[in-house]
């Protein structure tokens, strides 16, 4: 083995450790999965957004139609770029790529960075493809490498990977729980696999599996990149302390108004005014001691009418971050060419970046791989990106580019 694994594995693991921090907090406001999440969310405004993003990324990047990509060949001795094309979208269409690509657009928008696998489907399945979206919090990356971690039991490994045979300690282990879990690392730098057991620094004697591939099968795309970084920034995490402030103003908010609606109470500790039997519902009579003072209300001091104010200014500025007043999906107005025009520069001047960079590091590798795939199994001739055929991609975005590039 000419790599250090253990050393990579290590640094690729304390390069993400910040990340993770901001991670969570932005899947928190925007996608909470526990029920201690969805009790300390009070403003939706971020998750209604960031759903909204998605759904403009997945209409305007990968459409489920089957034209969203053409292969055009570079001269008269390239392989067939039709009979690729065709056998390429097909496995497409078939596969569960257009299901599963929208869950790793929620990761892009909430989390800067999104990874889908995409694996190889058992001959005689209906597409050759199959597409796994990875919890960004179970990868970890290094310019050259990714490491993804699994916690699976003992019987599913050796399922995945026949050919290993487990040590005698978890053998036993097997016997007596077979449910038995195991923390698996899976490895990819450059095209060499490795897959071992993690057991805290030997990694010689716990290999699972090592192997080569042609392709990457870990496709990683990031929203924006800043220099010297791994993992990307979206626009949730950009939004964040918005997010955080608004969700905080509802909060106070929604305690001013139980105090509005209950009000606050005093009374004389006069010893004949029992507090433990008053009942503050509507017609309720409070019985009170001769000369006794009774119940009084207490005024309370809190004006949050300036809440209303702070809040409508952090929402539209979240909105803003988050895109959703400037490439919203559709009207059902009618446009004019005109305003159809202008709306696609603006849209462009906003995604034109982010577009190029899913270009290069989703769009290309995706076909790369299925290129590779379809060729190894026979029903396509080898082809190359690189040398054999030039990718032309007409998604709705793509479109937008060639026309403004038209224009010019």
């Amino acid at each position: 083995m000419k790599y250090d694994l253990q050393q990579m594995y290590v640094r690729a693991l304390a390069l993400r450790e910040p990340w993770i921090r901001r991670w969570t907090d932005a899947r928190r406001y925007t996608m909470p999965s526990t029920d201690s999440d969805m009790a300390t969310l009070f403003d939706a405004t971020a998750s209604d957004a960031a759903d909204n993003l998605a759904a403009c990324m997945y209409s305007l990047l990968t459409p489920p139609e089957s034209l969203w990509l053409t292969l055009v060949p570079e001269g008269p001795d390239s392989p067939n770029a039709e009979i690729a094309t065709a056998a390429l979208r097909a496995n497409l269409n078939e596969s569960n790529f257009y299901t599963t690509v929208h869950q790793c657009y929620m990761d892009l928008v909430t989390l800067g960075t999104a990874c889908l696998f995409m694996s190889e489907n058992p001959i005689g399945a209906a597409s050759a493809f199959s597409f796994t979206a990875i919890p960004m919090q179970d990868i970890a990356i290094l310019p050259n490498a990714v490491f993804h971690t699994a916690t699976m039991t003992a019987v599913d490994i050796i399922q995945k990977y026949p050919d290993w045979t487990p040590p005698r300690e978890i053998m036993d282990k097997m016997k007596q729980n077979p449910e038995y879990q195991l923390r698996m690392v899976q490895s990819l730098v450059d095209t060499e696999f490795t897959a071992w057991i993690d057991v805290g620094g030997d990694i010689e004697n716990n290999i699972v599996a090592h192997g080569t591939f042609e392709t990457n099968p870990y496709l990683i795309f990031r929203w924006a990149v800043a220099s010297g970084e791994l993992y990307g920034m979206g626009p949730v995490i950009r939004a964040l302390p918005d997010i955080k402030t608004a969700n905080k103003v509802v909060e106070l908010v929604l305690k001013n108004a139980t105090i509005a609606v209950s009000g606050i109470w005093q009374a004389d500790d006069d010893g004949v005014i029992n507090l433990g039997n008053i009942n503050l519902t509507p017609g309720a009579i409070i019985p009170k001691a001769v000369g006794s003072s009774g119940l009084t209300p207490l005024t309370s001091g809190a004006n949050f009418d300036v809440s209303q104010i702070v809040l409508k200014d952090l929402r539209e500025r979240i909105r803003h971050t988050l895109l959703a007043d400037r490439i919203g999906l559709l009207s059902d107005k009618e446009m004019t060419a005109t305003e159809i025009l202008a709306r696609n520069a603006d849209m462009l001047r906003i995604l034109g970046a982010t577009y190029g960079r899913l270009l290069h590091e989703f769009i290309r590798p995706l076909c790369d791989r299925g290129l590779q795939i379809l060729s190894r199994r026979g029903v396509i001739d080898k082809i190359s990106l690189h040398s054999d055929a030039e990718l032309k991609y007409i998604a709705p975005i793509a479109k937008m580019v060639a026309d403004n590039e038209t224009l010019i």
